[in-house]
């Protein structure tokens, strides 16, 4: 049976190129790996009032179920003004709520980071910045060859599908490194 990764897109915009290469992993990924793409879309902005006199919102609820049954997580970041995006880094802080939850939702789970964006730069600062984040929830994060997707506009074709041969290898070699870090 292949162990399931929870692939989550850090940007909410349809076309999002986080959400194309997510849906290249999902695609170029080996058999013994499945990857489950979910939404943030429906995660509401942290409010500790509303965590106090409601508790978790449902899709918080949902959200950290599908990633503490997972075997592992994909985050596929842009990088907004050299750092890491506001939805993105919202859905983690609600899903690190209550902190008791933290061990069964983060704790000792494997964590690859990947990332897409328009500019020159690729996701390096993005990257670096999720590094602390990810240490302070315990995760094991996957220190393999990054990926970090430069001029991404250029690479999809218009259904979406990534048409570089180049990064699609480097996407099949990644989810393939990813996998073995997990023991798929």
């Amino acid at each position: 049976m292949p162990k399931t990764v929870v692939g989550i897109s850090g940007s909410l915009r349809n076309g999002s190129l986080n959400t194309l290469l997510l849906r290249a992993a999902q695609e170029l990924a080996p058999a013994d790996l499945k990857v489950e793409i979910v939404s943030i879309r429906d995660v509401p902005l942290y409010d500790g009032d509303v965590e106090l006199e409601h508790g978790i919102p449902a899709p918080v609820q949902a959200l950290k179920d599908r990633v503490a049954g997972a075997s592992g997580l994909l985050l596929a970041t842009p990088e907004y003004n050299n750092s890491i995006p506001g939805v993105l880094k919202n859905a983690i802080d609600w899903m690190s709520r209550p902190p008791a939850d933290i061990a069964r939702v983060f704790r000792d789970r494997p964590v690859a980071l990947m990332g897409a964006t328009p500019g020159q730069g690729g996701t390096i600062l993005a990257h670096a910045a999720w590094l602390p984040v990810l240490r302070t929830l315990g995760t094991r994060t996957w220190n393999g060859p990054r990926l970090m997707v430069s001029r991404a506009d250029t690479l999809f074709d218009q259904d979406g599908r990534l048409k570089d041969e180049t990064l699609r290898k480097q996407v099949t070699s990644f989810m393939a490194g990813f996998a073995k870090f997990m023991g798929a």
